[in-house]
């Protein structure tokens, strides 16, 4: 009588032995010669099983180690109609997908709703320390009578529902794989990476849920979150949730131009970086030209000069001091508002900290500060606060109405993350929530700008400015700051609003500029060809 095959799980993979009848399994299954058997990848546990039952093969099944629970809730919410559809279309997609939602949408009560759904041990995977000890909490809230542990930050809690950072569970996953029957990955889109991706790939859990604001990456890895989650099963943007989920929101558009020394100075930098492309046949039209620029500059004196060029005009083109002064004016409009201000790097964080006497954040700030910073910023104590990269995710955010981007990356994520942080509803009646992104005009700042808006468009030089003032409709058209003050009795009529009134040296400057900008040097960035042009977008 031929011996029973048995299905076990073996530190990440499985085991099949002895072999059993039938073809369907083989294409699962690699001889390992250590052991002398079949070895099949834990991902794979799902499709083996039902291979197997579908050839009416007996084995025994020691893989599993996952337990079912009782998950009666003490938080009992009435479901937005986004959280049950979403709800229903995974569980329709057999429990295996990803939900795309905008921040504040109630990603955490669907994941919720997805567990008790499931009923089974959960392993939920969080990007930073922050996040985990909200999950934590509110898990706790939700399921008092069973047992919540932590995975991560010095915890190392063995529960059947456990909360982990993705570092801690990449560290653990080839003992963590057979122990969960649902993985529930928070901020998805970082699992797709060579280290973290194993947790997934280790893990033979039939059930899995995928949450984030944006599911796309730059180095096209999204993709592979089908194999490792499932397929797209819901999204909604934060348009299509305002007024019901998330407040009304307006993104109001801000340009600023550059003094004419600093276009000067711009268009010098740029034209000595686009030389070292044009001799090195560089196209920074993608991730593989960057790539290249990057090798290529280390490896002469001339390089170096030409990554020197680009950072300074990138540093130009981010931080003009036209954009303090539209930063002055909205501060002063808005105020006593709740405010959030976003820059792309460090140095302006603390350059605005130490200027306006505004609390900072970054990833430098102690941790303890940090909580302290965010209370009393809850409390109304504090009412703004500037941070550079730290609060796009992982960090609870109180209640804010405006957010100013003073620059960022082209990341269309960072972007909906950054509005995220505003559009959640709190206690006010009737939010209206507002983010101005402020940009420089004439440089490739404003390519980023359409990146992370999701409107690229082809690049083309730009014609001679009007000499004519400009006055632009706040709420729907970019605002111009740069421009001759004056009035139109045509915006007169239409009673334009303006953010902010010039002063008398900010028009004399802006008009310098204006008619320095009539006539472009051929060698700056906005005339460079449609390749060179793609320069200060991040990869």
């Amino acid at each position: 009588m031929p011996r029973l095959s048995t299905l076990s799980f073996d530190r990440g993979t499985l085991i099949l032995h002895p072999p059993p009848k039938g073809r369907a399994w083989i294409e699962y299954a690699t001889w390992d010669d250590r052991v002398e058997k079949f070895r099949i990848p834990a991902i794979c546990y799902p499709d083996l099983v039902q291979s197997l039952q579908a050839d009416t093969v007996n084995f025994v099944d020691q893989a599993q180690s996952f337990h079912p629970l009782n998950l009666p809730s003490q938080v009992v919410m009435q479901p937005y109609a986004h959280q049950q559809e979403a709800l229903a279309a995974w569980q329709a997609a057999g429990k295996r997908g990803v939900v795309v939602l905008p921040t504040g949408s109630g990603k955490t009560y669907l994941a919720q709703l997805a567990m008790q759904a499931t009923a089974s041990s959960t392993l939920i995977v969080v990007p930073t320390l922050d996040l985990m000890h909200q999950w934590y909490a509110q898990l706790k809230t939700a399921f008092p009578n069973v047992e919540v542990g932590l995975l991560g930050g010095g915890s190392r809690d063995k529960t059947p529902i456990l909360v982990s950072t993705y570092d801690s569970a990449t560290i653990h996953a080839e003992s963590l794989g057979n122990q969960y029957g649902l993985l529930i990955f928070d901020e998805c889109h970082h699992l797709p990476t060579d280290f973290y991706r194993v947790i997934a790939e280790y893990a033979i859990a039939p059930c899995r849920l995928g949450l984030t604001a944006t599911i796309d990456r730059a180095d096209g890895r999204h993709r592979d979150l089908q194999d490792l989650i499932g397929q797209m099963v819901y999204s909604k943007t934060p348009e299509q949730l305002a007024g019901i989920a998330l407040a009304e929101h307006q993104t109001v558009q801000i340009l600023v131009r550059l003094s004419p020394e600093e276009q000067i100075s711009y268009q010098e930098k740029i034209q000595t970086r686009n030389e070292f492309l044009r001799q090195k046949n560089i196209k920074l039209a993608g991730l593989e030209g960057w790539r290249n620029f990057v090798m290529q500059s280390a490896r002469s004196p001339e390089g170096r000069r030409a990554m020197l060029a680009h950072r300074q005009a990138k540093e130009l083109a981010l931080c003009t001091e036209a954009k303090f002064k539209v930063l002055t004016q909205l501060l002063e409009q808005h105020y006593p508002e709740k405010t959030l201000i976003f820059t792309a790097d460090n140095a302006t964080v603390y350059r605005i900290s130490q200027s306006f006497l505004i609390p900072a954040l970054t990833h430098q700030t102690p941790v303890k500060e940090r909580h302290h910073i965010l209370s009393q910023f809850r409390q109304g104590d504090y009412k703004t606060i500037v941070a550079s990269h730290v609060l796009n995710e992982g960090v609870d955010v109180p209640d804010a109405r405006i957010a100013i981007i003073l620059s960022g990356t082209g990341s269309e994520r960072e972007y909906i993350q950054r509005l995220g942080r505003v559009l959640r509803k709190g206690k006010s009646v009737n939010k209206q929530a507002i983010l101005y992104e402020v940009v420089t005009e004439d440089t490739s700042e404003e390519r980023t700008s359409q990146r992370r808006r999701g409107e690229v468009k082809p690049f083309k030089p730009r014609t001679q400015k009007s000499s004519q003032p400009q006055q632009l409709d706040l709420l729907s058209y970019p605002v111009v700051y740069g421009s001759k003050s004056g009035s139109s009795s045509t915006n007169r009529d239409l009673g334009v609003k303006r953010v902010a009134e010039s002063s008398g040296e900010w028009q004399q400057d802006s008009s310098q500029s204006s008619n320095s900008n009539s006539n472009p040097n051929p060698n700056s960035d906005s005339n460079s060809n449609n390749d060179l042009s793609n320069l200060e977008e991040e990869f």
